[in-house]
């Protein structure tokens, strides 16, 4: 049986669009047909790239064939199936055109295939056994959307179902959409009316880094735009739980200045700030955790550029978000 990827069949989760054409379908964390108004170029080649996606269905074929158009890359792609929520292999495409899952467990099973993040997919057709059964995965768990910057992304974890959102995301039953641009988190207001109009339970906005790195603000424009930001996301999201979290440890960043005058140290603050002038206007969802409560000196030996954690430290990052900010602060 062979199913097109635009087979309503096939569940693409932890998109905000498709780019569907009559060779391949192609996931996007941003509205595809707007893609225009999302400057620069550098931020829609992160957002074609599938980050935290999925190709989600129940079937009972215990073997799939996935045509792709050519996964060709500079870094190392891989895709991610789980079976039952339950790791079942990992497939490298770097340079391929197919896929193949095979020795699926007999009966109806819920598959789960994870995207790779830093690498463009287009899918081209599905391949199962003759007349096995294939429906939609329906998922009722509560919607989790985090934006960020490359420290989101996760380029460099292992896999990606290793990326700290991915394992979050397993581990709390989230449902989730990840928003990570690598170098790319500015928070320009065409995001802030995305993710105002996405579907979510539970919102985490991780500010600042890429910020810093390009001076993209001063303190002038800083402060005012974390507001913005978040009043922009409260109009279609007015009680659910939002928390904005500050920038990681990065010893170079700590106490020096940027050229617009900013530091990490000096960030966090403005940010807490933010949170606090919210809160006092009723905002009282809304949460502020400090970067290095997540991610603090301790953990300098993770951060191999004094920046990205490593894979060990994406793991780390992982347990410190479940414990500091999913668990008192979500619903779920």
């Amino acid at each position: 049986m062979i199913v097109q990827a635009n087979d309503p069949r096939i569940t693409w989760q932890g998109i905000i669009s498709l780019e569907v054409t009559e060779d391949f379908v192609k996931p996007w964390r941003i509205p595809f047909n707007d893609r225009e108004l999302f400057p620069p170029k550098e931020m829609l080649e992160r957002a074609s790239a599938p980050a935290g996606v999925r190709l989600s269905f129940h079937t009972n074929s215990i073997f799939i064939l996935g045509e792709i158009e050519n996964c060709q890359s500079e870094d190392t792609a891989f895709l991610d199936v789980f079976c039952n929520g339950v790791f079942h292999e990992s497939i490298l495409i770097s340079d391929a055109n197919e896929f193949k899952v095979r020795n699926l467990p007999y009966g109806e099973n819920l598959v789960e295939i994870w995207l790779p993040q830093f690498t463009e997919f287009r899918l081209k057709s599905l391949s199962f056994d003759k007349n096995s059964s294939l429906r939609p995965f329906i998922d009722d768990r509560p919607k989790w959307i985090t934006y960020g910057s490359s420290i989101t992304h996760c380029k460099t974890a292992e896999k990606p179902s290793l990326t700290w959102p991915s394992i979050v995301a397993r581990e709390h039953a989230l449902n989730l959409t990840c928003l990570g641009y690598a170098g790319n988190c500015h928070l320009e207001p065409m995001i802030a009316m995305m993710i105002r109009d996405t579907p979510a339970d539970f919102i985490s906005l991780k500010l600042g880094i890429n910020v810093h790195n390009h001076a993209s603000m001063s303190e002038r424009t800083f402060i005012p735009s974390v507001i913005g930001f978040i009043k922009v996301i409260r109009e279609k999201h007015p009680l659910i739980p939002i928390v904005v979290i500050s920038p990681i440890f990065s010893p170079p960043r700590e106490h020096t200045d940027n050229s617009a005058g900013l530091n990490l140290e000096i960030m966090r603050m403005q940010i807490k700030s933010c949170v606090k002038k919210l809160n006092t206007q009723g905002d009282l969802n809304l949460h502020y955790v400090d970067g290095l409560d997540l991610f603090g000196p301790e953990y300098a030996h993770l951060l191999p550029d004094d920046l990205h954690p490593n894979v060990e430290g994406y793991k780390m990052l992982a347990q410190n978000f479940l414990k500091r900010v999913v668990r008192p602060f979500s619903k779920n």
